[in-house]
């Protein structure tokens, strides 16, 4: 084979199982690509009842990606799967290219877009964790036998020294990440004495969701037409009315197939979405496949354990679509409160459907501490009588 040539352009490798979402989930993963500045110069389709275990795809397919890697001159096979640790090495040495899956791909793209500390740090774990399982029988050059002073003992081969300090890097990396969470929950717990409402925005990647947020807070927020635009977790205070106030949060995207090393690093981070009092759930309304990105947003909540908390759909990018005929709006459900609304985060028709649910959910929040309180006074009352009778 010739030498390739350009590591910034790929071959997508996607096999069809019969589950019905195949085509969806490569066109995600050409998306993916290009968020990552990758062009991608062909595509290699499948069908299979079940992946192979030495090459994932099977021999013909690997014969295939070849020919089209000598004709492209790709320098990157992205699979839209998770390969084994085994099926990538011999990929890479079978096409002699660079082999990735899917959760690679979503890790480079973090580890590009992340800004704060605290997201650097937690993408770096994600790497890490990532990594450790592809140093098990992944690359024959981790196996020579060193020797090394102040590294390793006798006999110690490389592989075992990599998979030590990179153990000992994941352990450092947690604790930094457990002293900002502390100091996220020292915040929360001040917001919570003040009786501040917390919102947080959720939503699949690329729903504007950091749109939204910068229309409400007049914040700058990056936001942009491309998957996980936003990584950092944003908190803004919010006015609403009579000098009312709630607590914002914009988060990062889910995505179908998320890597779980993503979320367990990114706890942190979404711990202000399992805290809040109300989800903004942001969906593309001109997304063919917003059924299906509802449905994996809720099941990451679940995952996190912020699937009980209330939400309210906010269908975004109707100037994308033809809704003349509904337009913005808002719908209540059956007691009364708003649960779906109708806007265009871009244009900011609409938005103040969003400060009206705000305003009506600081109203009922208010009644119910005020219950509260009023039934506190009297079992107070009722206790002191019985102290009086006795």
């Amino acid at each position: 084979m010739n030498k390739l040539i350009a590591v910034n352009t790929a071959i997508l490798v996607g096999v069809d199982f019969g589950c019905g979402t195949h085509k969806d989930s490569l066109q995600e993963l050409q998306q993916l690509a290009l968020s990552d500045r990758i062009d991608v110069l062909g595509i290699v389709e499948g069908k299979r009842s079940r992946p192979d275990s030495t090459t994932y795809i099977g021999r013909g397919k690997v014969e295939e990606i070849e020919q089209v890697l000598q004709q492209t001159q790709a320098g990157l096979v992205i699979f839209n799967h998770d390969l084994s640790p085994a099926q990538q090495r011999n990929l890479s040495l079978r096409l002699n290219c660079n082999v990735i899956d899917r959760t690679n791909l979503i890790l480079d793209i973090f580890a590009q877009r992340a800004q704060s500390h605290e997201g650097k740090l937690q993408v770096e774990l994600a790497q890490l964790e990532y990594l450790v399982t592809r140093l098990v029988r992944g690359w024959t050059h981790l196996e020579r036998q060193k020797g090394g002073i102040g590294l390793r003992g006798p006999g110690e081969t490389q592989l075992e020294t990599d998979r030590r300090l990179i153990k000992k890097r994941v352990k450092l990396l947690k604790e930094k990440l457990s002293v900002l969470q502390r100091q996220r929950n020292v915040q929360r717990r001040s917001r919570q004495r003040a009786k501040t409402l917390a919102i947080s925005i959720v939503g699949y990647t690329n729903t504007g969701k950091s749109t939204l947020f910068n229309k409400l807070t007049s914040a700058q927020s990056y936001a942009a037409d491309q998957l996980f635009a936003t990584l950092d977790t944003t908190t803004r205070k919010l006015f609403i009315e009579k000098g009312s106030t709630v607590v914002i949060s914009d988060t990062v995207g889910f995505i179908r197939e998320l890597p779980h090393t993503l979320v367990a690093a990114f706890r942190a981070t979404l711990e202000e979405t399992v805290q809040a009092d109300l989800l903004l759930h942001v969906i593309d309304a001109s997304s063919p496949n917003r059924d299906e990105q509802i449905i994996e947003v809720n099941k990451i909540l679940k995952e996190i354990g912020a699937d009980t908390i209330p939400q309210i759909l906010i269908l975004n990018k109707i100037d994308l679509i033809d809704m003349t005929s509904r337009g913005t709006g808002c719908v209540r459900n059956e007691y009364g409160r708003i649960s779906r609304i109708r806007l265009s985060a871009k244009t900011g028709d609409g938005i103040e459907f969003v400060r009206q649910a705000l305003a009506e959910e600081i109203s009922d929040s208010s009644k119910k501490l005020n219950e509260e309180s009023t039934n506190k006074r009297n079992e107070f009352r009722d206790y002191a009588s019985v102290q009086d009778f006795f």
